[in-house]
């Protein structure tokens, strides 16, 4: 096998960081994981176990790999790591969507994809620029939650847009018009709920598409982490359909 490389954006695999993350690739998308990287200090734990089994059974190689776990993770706790190669997956049409617009942190990346498999949105949009979904920062502040995600990038808002016509526009805004819990009582669908970056937000043309929402809070703070917004705005919606 050829030797691995520290992660950078323009190789075709990325790394799978942690037991957790480890097992998630190999138990939802194992036919993507090159091998699996494992610690010599590893203990003999029910996750080594589970995933030995799940290497054996996809004829998944295993090796030894300390240096590699070191660069892959920065730590020296990383007991595994997984393979696995770059594979982005279309949207489904007829979902809800959560569309993240240049997004720059990777760990709130991470942290939003994680709450979005716990709040059922499957299917994110990233419009770039933006961090890295692929980076294994995200991989394992999303404890791997991605490779039960159908993940796509687009060049540009229009283009994502092009591509959903028919779903109604939700975009989280400080100025949005519409208090959350009055857009989530007469919520359309489909519908695409969308997130600005940490520090610019959303564009202000954006007020002009759709129903733009605001989450009500305290004078106390500026503004929520984008990670907590998404978090509140899918939890919302996600009610809203029950």
């Amino acid at each position: 096998m050829p030797p691995l490389q520290a992660y950078h954006r323009n190789l075709d695999y990325t790394y799978a960081p942690g037991l957790f993350p480890t097992l998630e690739a190999l138990t939802k998308q194992s036919h993507l994981v090159r091998r699996v990287l494992i610690s010599s200090s590893i203990n003999n734990s029910e996750g080594l176990r589970q995933i030995q089994k799940l290497c054996e059974e996809n004829r998944i190689r295993m090796e030894t790999a300390d240096k590699m776990l070191g660069k892959i993770s920065g730590k020296e706790n990383c007991f595994a790591a997984a393979v696995v190669s770059k594979h982005s997956q279309p949207l489904y049409g007829n979902t809800r969507h959560l569309v993240l617009h240049q997004p720059s942190d990777k760990g709130n990346m991470g942290t939003i994809l994680r709450s979005a498999l716990g709040f059922s949105f499957q299917d994110i949009a990233i419009v770039t620029p933006s961090a890295d979904v692929y980076d294994p920062h995200v991989i394992r502040a999303c404890m791997g939650a991605m490779f039960s995600l159908r993940i796509q990038e687009f060049d540009s808002f229009e283009q994502y847009h092009k591509a959903f016509p028919g779903h109604h526009l939700y975009p989280f805004m400080l100025d949005g018009s519409v208090p959350l819990a009055e857009a989530v009582n007469s919520v359309l669908h489909p519908h695409s709920l969308i997130m600005g970056n940490e520090g610019a937000g959303l564009p202000a043309d954006f007020k002009e598409k759709g129903t733009p929402v605001r989450i009500p809070h305290s004078d106390a703070i500026d503004s929520l982490n984008l990670a907590v917004a998404a978090s509140i705005g899918m939890y919302a919606f996600s009610q809203a359909e029950k």
